[in-house]
């Protein structure tokens, strides 16, 4: 029995070993199976990757994200990029619950559900059943192909690589973005947009279980065509997801109750120049995201369209507007034409980024750099009258001169000569630098081309480059640039200004009493608390209008992309309206002391009449603002005391002032250029006697100022028009007569401000003037006949 026992045992344990030993051959032979299986995975994955190039719709978003306008792909797709963070969990779990219920758990590959489908077609002797999962629809949509057996399986294969490489959201989002949807349209995305009018973020259960059921039937669940029968498939598939307990049965409820009124859209088209502008620049962005507000896009182009019609029958058909946000420098509004689809007027050129003449807009920056340079304070005086430089002779716009003014008025007033004096005297390296920084291309790029007239508009801007100027006046002087998409970070500037000159500049371009205010705002309640400046170009082909608070800097162009001149266009009168309207559209009330003064600055009164620390004699003064340390500070000149005969026909210097038989009289003191400009008025004033002629001490301040000809100069002479060449000088006030030398022969005696016209010698000459107190003046000239 024991031996019995003991046999049976032994063929137990040997029967036991055996079959471990077929179980352990069988888990080596398949250990060794999917080895060679992954080996041979990774061998076909490196001779055949997965390349995932999709190729998206260009699509420009707003600061809320609202899609401003999209671009076919170059096969003439629909087909928008749907971000993760657009792919709600409502979304996920519909699609997911919909499409491949195990998708997350799966290597793109379900082998339960590819072996049930290979049963049940192979029992039916059918293909009933596909077993796609979402990663191998995902393969099938990136390289389609005709459904067999053989691309079945490569399409296994390349949703094994996809799953190897993606996650499972991002394998998610492809789907998402290449499902179709009947025609030409992509992506829920696309669908999204073109069908409802929104973005998939912020689609309802009902919007989305509707799109989520056109892919499977896309030409007989058409939106817009096949309503009804989409709203019978969408609530058989919420009653699914009620049974799997997917939503609360609340949301279902709602859901099925909710219409679908989806139909095919044109796609959305605000902003067309910003948005063909943000493709151009930024070619390899899917999606475009700006800072643009939408609906002060819209405001701006419905105002500047209207606006256009309004002053249509004046021949001006266009204009362009920029609104900059100062306190982030972003881009806010882009309106580059009055209709960007009317091609009788050009209306696809931008208008922003137009190069055109500025006109006056240039003026404000260089009475700043004035400012900082110590040049000036806005009461200080300054002559507008005639004058030459090197043979340039600008004109003030109305052909008027004003005499002695002060800088505020000059720039108020938009006056030409003062500018391109002050220009003069601070240097035109200075100012062209300044603008460099600001980035104007277009004069950077002709800098060595331009002359003093660069100020009075004889350069080349854009509306963009002037608006951000501006802006950098509400920045106290940092010039920053604009930000278009929300990933500009850079908050670097440049600074162009002291906040002392720009809190003096906004002084001034905030006065409501100026003469370029519109004539139907004079008594108006409803002109915004700006400071604004405006400009009308040579020949009155541009008008702009440019103005800013601490809030906002909107710049205006108005006029004809075809460059015709209209004798009404001007900056006060056409495009300062529209700056006016914008404002109080966009910005209806704000702080109206928002030009609060810096600590650089103070203020003091100077004398009235010459803008200088007032003396004794000054009797009136106005208040003035200025730099300490940086301003000057000169004592007022502006009389003198002078020893004259009783009679006053003579006057005395120190050195020959009689001991007694004189008396003192105030006298006004000019400059020659002053005693000029009022003697061509004819302007009465008070000179001072003529020196005690046995005086013999020469004075040699107030040389006579030769204004014609002009120094190192060569003048063309038409021999046969017989042209003769004018002599003429300005002179101070004791001057009575003056003598013209050519080549230090005395040619003529002449009254003082008489002009003399002479037969210039040909060939270099000189030209000498004197006075009768013995003061001399020489210019060079080279004369050519032809």
């Amino acid at each position: 029995m024991i031996l019995r026992s003991n046999i049976g045992a032994f063929i137990l344990r040997t029967h036991l070993l055996f079959k471990k030993y077929r179980a352990l051959r069988w888990l080596k032979r398949s250990a060794f199976a999917f080895l060679l299986c992954f080996i041979a995975f990774l061998l076909l994955n490196a001779f055949f990757p997965v390349r995932i190039n999709i190729t998206y719709s260009q699509i420009v978003t707003a600061e809320d994200g609202t899609v401003l306008k999209a671009f076919l792909t170059p096969d003439d797709k629909w087909r928008m990029m749907t971000e993760l963070d657009e792919i709600t969990p409502a979304m996920q779990k519909a699609i997911i619950y919909k499409e491949d219920k195990y998708f997350r758990r799966h290597p793109g590959v379900n082998p339960f559900a590819v072996l049930r489908a290979l049963w049940n077609n192979i029992v039916t002797g059918e293909r009933t059943s596909g077993a796609s999962t979402i990663t191998m629809q995902v393969a099938r949509l990136l390289e389609p192909k005709d459904r067999t057996y053989g691309n079945k399986a490569m399409e296994m294969f390349r949703a094994l690589q996809i799953d190897m490489l993606y996650s499972k959201d991002e394998i998610l989002q492809m789907y998402l973005n290449l499902v179709p949807y009947g025609g030409n349209i992509e992506g829920v995305k696309a669908a999204s947009v073109l069908y409802l009018e929104k973005t998939p973020g912020v689609l309802s259960l009902s919007e989305l279980t509707a799109l989520s059921i056109i892919p499977n039937r896309p030409t007989s669940l058409r939106p817009g065509i096949n309503n009804n029968v989409i709203i019978t498939e969408r609530n058989k598939w919420l009653e699914k997801f009620r049974r799997a307990q997917l939503f609360p049965d609340d949301i279902i409820d709602d859901a099925e109750q909710e219409p679908f009124t989806a139909f095919r859209v044109k796609g959305p088209d605000i902003a067309p120049h910003f948005c063909t502008r943000m493709k151009a620049q930024y070619p390899q962005y899917p999606i475009i995201k700006t800072h643009l507000h939408t609906e002060t896009q819209k405001k701006s182009e419905e105002i500047v369209g209207n606006y256009i019609k309004q002053i249509w029958a004046l021949n001006i058909h266009n204009g362009a507007a920029f609104i900059i946000d100062n306190k982030s420098m972003d881009v806010v509004a882009y309106v580059g034409s009055a209709d960007f689809y009317a091609t009788d007027d050009a209306g696809q050129v931008d208008g922003i980024q137009a190069v055109r003449s500025p006109g006056s807009t240039l003026k404000p920056l260089l009475y700043g750099l004035a400012f900082d340079a110590g040049i000036c304070t806005a009461q200080s005086m300054i002559a507008d009258v005639p004058i030459n430089f090197s043979g340039y002779s600008p004109e003030n716009y109305d052909e008027d001169y004003r005499g002695l003014v002060s800088i505020e008025t000059a720039l108020a007033h938009s006056l030409n000569v003062p500018a391109v004096k002050m220009l003069h005297t601070l240097g035109m390296d200075v100012f062209l630098r300044a603008l460099s920084h600001c980035g104007f291309s277009a004069i950077d790029a002709h800098k060595n081309d331009l002359g003093l007239s660069v100020v009075l508009g004889g350069c080349g801007v854009t509306l963009e480059q002037l608006t951000a100027l501006y802006a950098s006046f509400a920045h106290q002087g940092a010039y920053h640039d604009v930000h278009w998409l929300k990933s500009d970070t850079d908050t670097s500037s440049e600074k162009i200004l002291s906040p002392g000159a720009t809190f003096m500049l906004s002084e001034i371009l905030t006065k409501p009493t100026r003469p370029d205010l519109p004539h139907f705002f004079e008594h108006a309640t409803n002109v915004p608390h700006i400071a604004w400046k405006t400009g009308t170009s040579y020949g009155r082909k541009d008008a702009w209008s440019v103005g800013y608070n601490d809030q906002y800097t909107i710049g205006v162009w108005v006029g004809n992309f075809s460059g015709e001149g209209v004798p009404e266009l001007s900056g006060a009168g056409v495009a300062t309206p529209l700056l006016f309207q914008l404002f109080n559209a966009i910005q209806p009330v704000n702080d109206a002391d928002w030009n609060r003064m810096p600590d650089d600055i103070s203020f003091r009164y100077v004398c009235s009449v010459s803008g200088d620390v007032p003396q004794d004699f000054c009797t009136g003064q106005v208040l003035d603002y200025f730099i300490p340390g940086i301003s000057p500070n000169r004592p007022c000149t502006h009389e003198q005391t002078v020893a004259v005969s009783p009679d006053e026909k003579i006057s005395y210097c120190k050195t020959c002032m009689p001991e007694t038989g004189y008396k003192e009289k105030t006298y006004a003191r000019y400059s020659p250029e002053i005693i000029g400009w009022m003697q061509m008025k004819n302007i009465p004033y008070t000179p001072v006697p003529p020196h005690n002629p046995a005086c013999e001490r020469i004075f040699k301040e107030n040389a006579p100022v030769i204004a014609s000809p002009v120094n190192d100069v060569e003048y063309y002479i038409d021999k046969l028009d017989k042209q003769k060449l004018m002599l003429s000088a300005h002179v101070g006030s004791d001057v009575r007569s003056v003598f013209w030398y050519v080549n230090d022969k005395l040619i003529k005696e002449a009254k003082a401000g008489e002009n003399v016209f002479i037969d210039a010698p040909e060939g270099d000459s000189k030209i000498s003037c004197s006075d009768d107190k013995g003061r001399n003046t020489d210019v060079f000239i080279h004369v050519i006949y032809f």
